[in-house]
């Protein structure tokens, strides 16, 4: 449960620091006195959105931490976010500039992680919330949260996505086909053709070696020959001058040892001449004057060439054309096989099917049950004779399921239910929005339930009533609840005070818990306005003692 919260320079409250206990807390004070700011400064430390706006004037930044102890639940989240500790702070830090800052128990963190772990320590329902049961999204989305199947309605909804994206695969294929059949047959044509002329990677380039070596083959012979001749020739070859250049300085090395590193260099020079020599006769015998070759040669070239001419590609490109043709006409006859789109449309809606229908027994399940529950709280709740019904009618199927939800009331006995926007007054569904909050938060597992001004619209008798089923749900939950109401009030275990002060044109929020006596004098405010007489004074402390009973 949330055990404490500092705020630092939020919007009118320079700094408070404020401890909390289990039970039902209650904060009240005059309008405009920031008794929600309480609320959207725990929402913030929560990942709610903030912005610059937030921070005071006059300061550089808002900081916000609240202090909770860890249920099961957190605690198992924290360890497997690698966050866990005794317990668990949730820091806030916002800049005039809008720079957002966020951790977990001293460690940076991201919002998500704040709203993750948010949602497993804290429940608000906010002061505008009954505005939301007029709408039918929000009709279903309660009913889902409150029945537990809000996984089962997403499995729906993605089921719903899987066989629209299979209805959509099946219509493209079939609405294609005839393009697709003057393509197939292009294609078909274009790969038959690669396959018969099968071109090899790196053909190319050693088809157009060997096209020169062959279309020069007299040319080579014959250099070849003179090369040989020079080298190795029975007069004035190369051969015979490096042999008596050779004698020459062996003759000498005796008289200079210095000379023995030209004479080594002139041995290697012949050895090299003679490997040239034979290099030279063996390419010779291998060279040959074959016009058989050097036409078949040229004629895969020119097969080649043109085949790269009519696919506008260069001769080298024509192996990788071709896979990727084969590639491309793979692909398209797959796509062609409408048994098989048919075949898969078929099981995406027959999984759609099954899930949605269990969705939709859960839901008359759970409607059934909270219809119950609703009418019975609403007979406490000054519509004696009122009934609360979800009705779930059959409607075409869609990514929320195979039903509708709407829901359905009457104030009195005796009177039709019709549609809640239509007949609910404000008081009424603020009443019925109430019993709502507190029948699902009596399921909630979360340790910390808030109540921002949601007995707006309520007064008299009811309001009693609603305190005390507020102080009922505080021995379950820590429930803290802003009211403007005293019968609200006085049904509390702790009470904060919220004021507002303006001083030399600076104004500010304070809060402070109050004792006995303080709250005698704050219900009374709350009854009678700021004139407290003696009078109002005793029926604050008679709503104190009755509700202590």
């Amino acid at each position: 449960m949330l055990r404490a919260l500092h705020i630092r320079d939020f919007v009118i409250v320079d700094q408070a620091e404020l401890s909390f206990e289990a039970g039902f807390t209650v904060f009240s004070g005059e309008t405009g006195a920031g008794k929600s700011i309480l609320i959207d400064a725990l929402s913030l430390a929560l990942g709610g959105r903030g912005d610059p706006t937030l921070v005071r004037e006059g300061a550089s930044r808002t900081d916000i931490s609240a202090v909770f102890e860890a249920p099961p639940a957190a605690a198992d989240w924290l360890a497997e976010q690698s966050l866990d500790g005794p317990e668990i702070i949730l820091r806030r830090v916002i800049d005039t500039q809008g720079r957002s800052k966020a951790y977990i128990n001293g460690q940076p963190a991201t919002l998500t992680q704040l709203r993750d772990l948010g949602t497993l320590l804290v429940d608000i329902h906010g002061q505008h919330a009954h505005q939301s049961l007029l709408e039918p999204t929000q009709q279903r989305a309660l009913l889902d949260t409150q029945g537990g199947h809000a996984e089962q309605a997403r499995a729906v909804e993605q089921a719903w996505t899987a066989w629209r994206n299979a209805q959509a695969a099946l219509q493209n294929a079939q609405s294609r086909a005839a393009d697709q059949t003057a393509l197939t047959e292009r294609l078909t044509q274009d790969v038959a053709f690669l396959d018969e002329l099968a071109p090899q990677p790196e053909e190319w380039p050693e088809l157009c070696t060997r096209q020169s070596r062959l279309a020069h083959a007299q040319a080579l012979l014959a250099g070849a020959h003179q090369a040989i001749e020079a080298l190795d020739g029975e007069s004035g070859s190369a051969a015979q001058a490096l042999r008596a250049a050779h004698q020459a300085l062996q003759a000498l090395v005796r008289h200079d040892p210095g000379l023995a590193e030209h004479c080594q260099s002139m041995e290697s020079a012949q050895i090299l001449c003679s490997e040239t020599v034979s290099g030279l006769n063996a390419y010779v015998d291998r060279l040959e004057l074959d016009p058989d070759a050097l036409a078949q040669a040229e004629a895969r070239m020119s097969r080649l060439f043109e085949a790269a001419r009519r696919f506008h590609i260069e001769p080298e490109e024509l192996p990788q054309h071709h896979e990727t043709l084969r590639t491309q006409l793979q692909q398209i006859e797959a796509g062609h096989d409408l048994q098989a789109l048919t075949q898969a449309c078929e099981r995406a809606e027959g999984d759609y099917q099954a899930r949605a229908k269990a969705l939709s027994t859960a839901r008359q399940t759970t409607a059934e049950r909270l219809s119950a529950q609703v009418t019975e709280a609403m007979q406490t709740l000054s519509m004696e004779g009122g009934t609360f019904r979800i009705e779930t009618a059959p409607c075409k199927p869609s990514a929320h399921g195979l039903e509708s939800v709407e829901f359905l009331v009457s104030g009195h006995a005796g009177v039709t239910p019709r549609p809640l926007s239509r007949i609910a007054s404000g008081g009424e569904l603020a009443r019925i929005s109430l019993a709502l909050s507190v029948i699902a938060s009596q399921a909630a597992r979360v340790p910390t339930l808030i109540f921002d001004e949601v007995d707006a619209g309520i007064g008299g008798a009811v309001a009693e009533v609603i305190g005390r089923l507020l102080h009922q749900l505080g021995q379950r939950h820590q429930v803290l609840c802003v009211t403007h109401l005293p019968q609200v009030a006085a049904c509390a275990s702790h009470h904060f005070q919220v004021s507002k002060t303006t001083h030399q044109g600076h104004t500010a929020s304070a809060i402070r818990n109050l004792s006995d006596d303080r709250r005698v004098d704050e219900i009374a405010r709350m009854l009678g306005g700021l004139k407290m007489t003696t009078a109002t004074r005793d029926h604050a402390r008679e709503m104190l003692k009755l509700s202590a009973v």
